[in-house]
């Protein structure tokens, strides 16, 4: 992986749960991650290794909120190319990110 999330990064997010009750348009998006057309945004953290968030795999209808792992996105790589943690990624809200048709 490309720029991995530091210590600091990752503990700054809030926990696995910690946002429950917010509305996911509302959501804060904390990291992005992305490869290609594939891009993956964190709202939680279980301080290990997974992540709460949505997951878009360069399918949009099929785009969903899910969890995913730290180490999985670690161990994509495609012909040499790696994940990428987004280091100009400035949190915002979801409904700020993603606008379905």
């Amino acid at each position: 992986m490309w720029n991995k999330p530091s210590r600091e990064q990752l503990a700054e997010l809030p926990k696995l749960y910690e946002t429950d009750g917010i509305d996911c348009k509302d959501k804060m998006i904390r990291l992005h991650f992305f490869i290609g057309g594939c891009d993956w945004y964190v709202t939680e953290f279980d301080g290990q290794n997974t992540f709460f968030g949505f997951a878009n795999l360069n399918d949009p209808q099929n785009a969903e909120w899910g969890y995913f792992t730290l180490s999985e996105l670690d161990t994509i790589n495609i012909h040499g190319i790696e994940i990428d943690n987004d280091l100009h990624w400035q949190p915002r809200k979801f409904s700020d990110v993603w606008q379905r048709d």
